[in-house]
């Protein structure tokens, strides 16, 4: 067992894997595989494809914003929502359009950083997760 207290240092700007600006605030780093960490999306900033080793789960905390995976599948995200992303699905996601986008994020296993969402693969996430 392990208690991990709060962070009291700075959080990271995240610039290597994101489109726009975002900043982590690392919680739990590679405990038996499992990395966590708390992200905050300014508007229209999004991270880059990726994929996950076992998987991971997003928990929003507040605003709202988009998950879309590469097969074309994208939804709206917001407060109280949790969403499970497969081992391997390659999927990207970040703050919509006119929201801030916070959540925890829980890598399972080692992420695969892809290339970068252009500004229409967000503008055809956002028309799908419009019709959902």
């Amino acid at each position: 067992m392990r208690i991990v207290r709060g962070r009291t240092g700075a959080s990271e700007i995240r610039t290597a894997y994101a489109t726009g600006t975002s900043w982590a605030d690392p919680v739990l780093g590679g405990e038996h595989g499992v990395t966590m960490g708390h992200v905050f999306f300014e508007p229209r900033a999004r991270t880059y494809w990726h994929r996950h080793e076992r998987g991971q789960i997003l928990i929003v905390s507040s605003g709202s914003g988009l998950l879309a995976s590469r097969s074309g599948m994208a939804g709206a995200i917001a407060v109280g929502d949790t969403a499970f992303i497969p081992p391997g699905e390659e999927h990207w996601h970040g703050a919509g359009p006119d929201s801030y986008l916070v959540h925890i994020a829980i890598s399972l296993g080692g992420a695969d950083w892809l290339d970068e969402v252009s500004e229409q693969e967000f503008e055809d996430a956002l028309a799908a997760a419009a019709r959902h």
